[in-house]
This record gives C-alpha cells, structure tokens and sequence, in this order.
C-alpha cells in the first residue's frame, strides 16, 4: 500500500509542479476621481455592488492616500512607483519619462517578466499635451474618449474639454454640459466601451492561455457626470448627502483651498462664488450616478473573468486615482492638500488571501507596484520607494508605515511658487507651504480623531507646539531621502541638448498645452508668477504680462493667454 501510494505520488508530481509555478494574473482597475462614495467603505447611499464583490474576497484599505490630488501625478506614483518629489511632475501635461526616461513601470515590469501587458482605457494620463506610454504595453494601448456625450444638444459642437483630452487646441471653443442623464444603452459612453474591449481581452487571455496583466481605466465618474438615466433613476437626490461645511478651515491659509477651476469650465457653473443649492444637489446626485454606472461596467468585466475560469488565478487591485471634493468646504473637484481630495479607495484581492477584510493602516499608492510584485512571485525593481503590502493581507490590524506623504502646488503674489508638503498619520493631518528657498510660509494642523471633517488649522496654537515640531522633522527627513540609486533622472531646470538646424522652420506652440503647464494649482488662470515662472526672457516678458491681461484684472484667463 505504501509503495502503491509513493507510486502515485510521483507520477503527480509534475503535475503538482505546474500549478505551484503558475504565474497569477492581474486585474489592475483604475477609476478616475472615484472617492469612497462606496457601500464597502461604508457610505449607505452608494449602489456599488461589483466594488463590494471584490471587497468581499479580499482587503480594503480605509486610509489609502494618493501622492497628489490630480490625474497625471498620481497616476505616476503608481506607475512607477516613485514620489513626486523624485519626478518633480505636479502638472498634467509634463510626461514622466521626461524626468525619468529609463524607469520600468508596473505594467512594463511584468512584461518583462513573460506576462501579457494590455491597457484599456485611461492608465496613464492622455490628454493637456501629455501621451500614452507605449513601451508598458504588449499591444498598442486602448483609449476611449474621457469627455463624451450622447444627447444631440450636448453633441453638436467640440466643447473646450473634449479637446483639451484629445490634445487639440481649445481656443474659445464652448463649454461642455456638466451633467448629462440620457436613455441609451451602456455602451454609448466610454466605460461601457472599456468593458466590453476589456472582455474580449480575457476571452484571447483565455484562448492563448498566457498570464496576463489587463489594465482596465475606466473613466467615470469624472467630469462630466454623463450616465445612462438608468443610473440616475437608482438615487433619490432628496436623500442624498449635502455638504455640512460651506468655508474652508478655520485659520487655512487663503491659498489652501482649490477655487475648483476645473469644475468652472462646464456650462452653467458660475465663474466666481458658490453654486445655488439645486446645483450643489444634482451634481451630488450626478457623481453618485456615474459611479454606479462605472461600477456596472466593472460588474461585466468581473462577470466574464468569473465565467473564463480565470478568478481563482488572477489577483485583483482597485484604486481610485485621488479624491474629490463633493461641496465640502465650499470646494470642488480635487487640486488640494485636503482629505477629501487625497484619501482614496484601495482594493486588493489575491488567490490565497483571506476575503471580507478592512484594513485602517496609512498606505500610499506607490504601494501597489511592490505589492502586485509580491503577490506574483516577482522580483521587486530597485527603484520602488512604496512598501509592500501583503504584510496586511495577512494581517489587516497591523501597520506599514507610519505616515503617508501628498503634496500640491500654489503660487501666490506674496509668496511665489508653494509646495504644499502634506503628511497624514493615523490621528494628524499636517502640511507646510514650502516656498522655493525650502522656507516654510503657512503651516497647517487638524486633528483627524477630533476633527475628522478638518475645520480648524490648529498648527498656530501653542498647546499644538510639540506636534508640530514632531510632524516637521518626519517631514524633513521624507523629503531629504536620496533618489534611488542607479535610477537616471534628467534635470528639468536645465534645457536639453538642441541639435536642431539654424534655418529648420520653429514649431508652431501648443499654447493650451504651455496654459495648462504654468496652471500649476489647475485654477483656470494664470497669476503673473505662474506666467513668468521658467520664461527664456525673464527680463522682457513681464512687459507681456498686461498686453495679454486684456481685462486688467491681475490674471490671464484660458481665453487670454491662448487667443491673444
């Protein structure tokens, strides 16, 4: 008998070997400007069931923070794994490789490594004069429009913003509706379109039985809240949530809010000044609308990767982007160093990983690629500056780090060029108005265990002296880490090498691409600092300020700078 079964055992033995050398696959989920408005992350209102199917087999991560509060930046902390202070990228049109031309990102590492790399939908930020990354991927990369309509009165014309994502120039095109609930099917918006092209992507997964790493970035609910009536019709805005607080914190810098440009450049939104509480209520109602419609689209793809027989082998990562100010302290959309804006939802689910679990540890995006790393068996790249996570997969009441880090950029006439540096532990939120000199302008404290909802800047009061002092030196010591070693970084300060011809004709400029590019705070205007900040003639081009301020009100509109 014991012979009869040694037998046995052998001859399964290479069987045994295959699964055990099976590399996993992973499903990496962006979704662009999703905050936890989700029934996982305990909001009651939210009609979330697909993001609710992955928290249930795997860990969600409550105080999950991006590097900064817009698109592109955070998107490259995750992709590449490196801190913004590392990039020195806070704009949406700057591409990384810019700064760090040989870093392999996440989904190129795995490409490398014998997995198939495919991406559809937004990933890296496409659009403000910023491109794909085509070395990341297997197959060229698939993009759906982030700006699209389906009502024929929204249709009618290019809007400013549709153009602005395709990378064309938006002049004095018109405004976009902000809003849109029309009877159609799914599949007449962008995500729905991602969906399915992400479902043909698992059936050729399946076919060609090769691991996979299947990038999905679906695009709502960022502006505009278009979805399908359907999705609207799941909400009662009479029940919805409203904004409690209509002010910034008391005692915040004036320049610490974001004066929510980008919402300014919808139709029917005022210029200046809040919005009427009928607005403030459809646009809430909106949001939540499009995220259930995103997350219905997330639902076919789950479905499908379910029916495939690729769940049990295929580790899942969900991330929003960054947050999103829905009318809190008087603010929209992200653009600060607040915790509506940089606290985001965080998802993993892996083969052998318990399901169903919360995790309250500060974590920050950079976290994912040696993370997804880990939980493929992988080789981590030298220049990751995250922490793996998988330590709280196993064991979600434990801790990895002890702050997380965020930053965002101002500029003031007073000041100059700022740099929010911002730091969230488990109790504090504090941040330091970092002028160029390194000197510190403004300070900010709140005290998230009393005062989560952030109302007042206690970092002026004496009581708070010590904290204060505490949260400065960590914050020094992040920021005075060394880059990686071994990892190339070019100098932005100084121009490249040009090799261009004395009679070659100049290139006419982008001058949507150089507004969004000096819009440092994303505002829709420039100051006069933000205009002359890196101009090749410092000493003639303030004389160009004013011939460009048609208005003589101290600022450049969109309008003014591109037409002139």
């Amino acid at each position: 008998m014991k012979l009869r079964f040694l037998v046995s055992t052998l001859l399964l033995l290479p069987v045994f070997l295959k699964a055990a050398d099976k590399k996993p696959n992973v499903l990496f989920i962006a979704v662009d400007d999703l905050k936890p408005t989700i029934g996982s992350f305990g909001d009651s209102h939210a009609k979330t069931p697909n993001i609710d199917r992955i928290a249930a087999k795997g860990t969600v991560f409550t105080r999950a923070y991006c590097m900064q509060a817009v698109c592109s930046p955070s998107r490259n902390g995750v992709l590449t794994g490196l801190r913004p202070e590392v990039l020195q990228i806070y704009d949406l049109g700057t591409n990384f490789r810019k700064r760090a031309p040989e870093v392999v990102t996440l989904p190129q590492h795995f490409k490398q490594q014998g997995w198939q790399s495919h991406g559809v939908g937004k990933i890296f930020h496409v659009g403000h004069g910023n491109n794909e990354d085509a070395a990341s991927w297997s197959v060229p990369h698939f993009q759906a429009k982030s700006i699209g309509y389906a009502l024929e009165e929204n249709k009618k014309s290019l809007t400013r913003e549709e153009a602005l994502f395709d990378n064309k120039a938006a002049g004095k095109l018109p405004k976009g509706a902000a809003y849109e609930s029309a009877d159609v099917p799914d599949d007449a918006y962008g995500d729905g379109k991602i969906a399915l092209e992400a479902v043909n992507r698992l059936r050729g997964f399946k076919e060609s039985g090769e691991p996979f790493f299947l990038a999905v970035g679906f695009v709502k609910p960022h502006l505009p809240f278009c979805a399908p009536k359907k999705y609207w019709d799941m909400y009662d805005p009479a029940t919805l949530p409203q904004p409690d607080r209509a002010t910034p914190p008391d005692g915040a810098p004036s320049y610490a809010p974001t004066s929510w440009g980008e919402l300014r450049q919808y139709l029917g939104i005022p210029e200046k000044g809040a919005l009427p509480t009928d607005l403030t209520r459809t646009l809430i109602h909106g949001y939540y609308a499009a995220t259930s419609y995103m997350d219905a689209q997330l639902g076919l793809v789950l479905d499908e990767l379910e029916k495939l027989g690729l769940a049990e082998n295929t580790v899942i990562v969900l991330w929003g982007d960054h947050g999103w100010h829905l009318g809190d302290h008087g603010m929209w959309c992200k653009h600060s160093d607040y915790e509506q804006a940089t606290n985001a939802p965080l998802l993993f689910s892996a083969p052998g990983k318990k399901g169903g679990q919360k995790s309250s540890a500060v974590v920050e995006f950079n976290d994912i690629y040696p993370t997804l790393c880990d939980l493929a068996g992988i080789a981590k790249p030298s220049h990751l500056q995250g922490t793996s996570l998988v330590p709280l997969l196993d064991d979600p009441k434990g801790s990895v780090k002890p702050a997380a880090f965020q930053v965002y950029p101002r500029s003031t006439p007073e000041t100059g060029p700022l740099l929010g540096q911002a730091m969230r532990t488990e109790r504090w939120r504090y941040v330091e108005w970092q002028k160029a000199d390194k000197t510190v302008a403004d300070r900010e404290l709140y005290d998230m265990q009393s005062d989560p909802g952030e109302t007042e800047n206690l970092a002026n009061k004496s009581e708070h002296a010590a904290t204060v002092a505490e949260l400065s030196a960590m914050m020094a010591k992040r920021l005075s880490e060394a880059p990686p070693l071994g990892l190339k970084l070019l100098d932005r300060s100084k121009p490249q090498s040009n090799t261009t011809p004395a009679n070659a004709k100049k290139p006419k400029q982008d001058r949507n691409a150089m507004f969004n590019k000096r819009d440092k705070d994303q505002d829709g205007k420039l100051t006069k600092e933000e205009f002359l900040k890196d101009q090749p003639d410092p000493e003639e081009a303030p004389k160009r300020f004013p011939k460009f301020d048609k208005n003589s009100d101290g600022f450049l509109s969109r309008e003014e700078f591109v037409g002139k």
